[in-house]
């Protein structure tokens, strides 16, 4: 009786380790990847929905699976399945929420189709790994309007204030240089535009010419109205010193702030004679004569063109029409000279004119009659001495 009790005992063990072999035996061998692992499954799910739900794995609908749900399980098979992981993305304040797969940010930022130039800022690097939570921010380059010292152009930046979109342009600002908006204000497509005021103080040099005085005396000796420099005037020079405000490159103002007597100047002196001459011309017994010339001469009136009637050396000839009076050249018959004239008789050398050079002269007559009738001829004249 024992035996028979040990024998079906055995028999019972036996077809349940049979069952259990055959059991085993006829699981399917499935492949399962994630993110995380690779592993082999064997398993008697009907469907790869029954075999993810065996492993705990629960499919979202923005996870990736390499199969349906509903595809049945077959032996070899490789199921390849990854989470979406929640991400944020931030464009300029405005936020929205995606699921991805991607492994890094370039990938996300592909499979998304979100545009990005290369002149925008993105808070993550291209190959950073995508984690679930990330906020990724994108600040998006807008156009400056730049006037920097009167140049202007465009220049694209993301900085948010007037002070960073100065750092990113490497721009640096002088002392005195000014910003029409303060460094703190915002930028933004709507307010685009930098505008900085060059301003610079530089030292002018200056050489000028300071013009001499003229400083007459009288002379007694020489005949009144004539004139003899007796020192030549030289003109002196000064040195000054400007303080220069330039505005863009533009001077906007200027100042003295020294200025040095390089040379002195130097006084014209010039002597005007005071002797007047005696205006009536007579014959004197004791006339000597000191040359005698022959000259061309014309005859001329108080009233000519241009004529003011007063002679060089003084002589009214408005009020005297009866005055023998000649114009010289006073390199040839010196002013003041006593002469007689051939067909006009004695004379006082007493004016000049602008016509009347070398031999040459021209006699004084009442009216324009007797000029017109004096004419053009050739004349003796004597220079007579005291």
């Amino acid at each position: 009786m024992k035996r028979l009790v040990v024998l079906i005992a055995s028999a019972i063990v036996f077809f349940a380790l049979l069952g259990s072999l055959t059991y085993e035996a006829t699981k399917a061998e499935v492949k399962v990847q994630t993110e995380k692992e690779t592993k082999s499954v064997r398993t008697h799910a009907d469907t790869v929905g029954e075999l993810l739900e065996s492993l705990k794995i629960n499919v979202q609908t923005h996870d990736k699976l390499s199969h349906q749900l509903e595809d049945p399980i077959t032996t070899g098979m490789k199921i390849d399945y990854q989470s979406a992981k929640p991400v944020t993305v931030t464009i300029d304040d405005q936020e929205k929420q995606y699921y991805t797969t991607a492994k890094t940010v370039k990938q996300f930022i592909d499979d998304k189709e979100i545009k990005i130039s290369e002149r925008d800022k993105v808070s993550h690097k291209d190959k950073a790994s995508i984690e679930a939570g990330m906020n990724i921010e994108v600040q998006k380059a807008f156009q400056v309007a730049l006037n920097d010292g009167g140049e202007e152009k465009k220049v694209w930046t993301t900085a948010n204030t007037v002070e960073e979109f100065l750092k990113q342009q490497e721009i640096s600002l002088g002392e005195l240089d000014k910003l029409k908006r303060d460094k703190k204000a915002k930028l933004s497509k709507e307010q685009a535009s930098v505008t900085i005021t060059r301003i610079e103080k530089v030292t002018d040099v200056v050489e000028e010419q300071v013009d001499y005085a003229v400083v007459t005396r009288k002379d007694s000796s020489m005949p009144k109205g004539n004139k003899k420099v007796v020192q030549n005037g030289e003109e002196g020079k000064v040195v000054k010193h400007y303080e220069v405000t330039l505005k863009n490159g533009e001077e906007v103002d200027r100042k003295l702030v020294k200025e040095e007597t390089a040379k002195e100047s130097k006084q014209k002196i010039v002597a005007v004679g005071t002797k007047v001459i005696q205006q009536n011309v007579s014959r004197n017994n004791n006339d000597s004569v000191q040359k005698t010339l022959y000259m061309e001469a014309t005859a001329y009136t108080a009233f000519c063109d241009g004529c003011s009637g007063i002679t060089r050396t003084g002589i009214n000839l408005r009020a005297n029409p009866n005055r023998k009076v000649i114009a010289v050249d006073p390199s040839v018959i010196p002013l003041g000279s006593r002469v007689w004239v051939e067909g006009y008789g004695y004379a006082i050398a007493g004016d000049t004119g602008s016509a009347i050079q070398g031999n040459r002269i021209d006699l004084f007559v009442p009216s324009r009659a007797d000029a017109l009738s004096f004419g053009r001829r050739k004349v003796q004249v004597k220079v007579l001495g005291d």
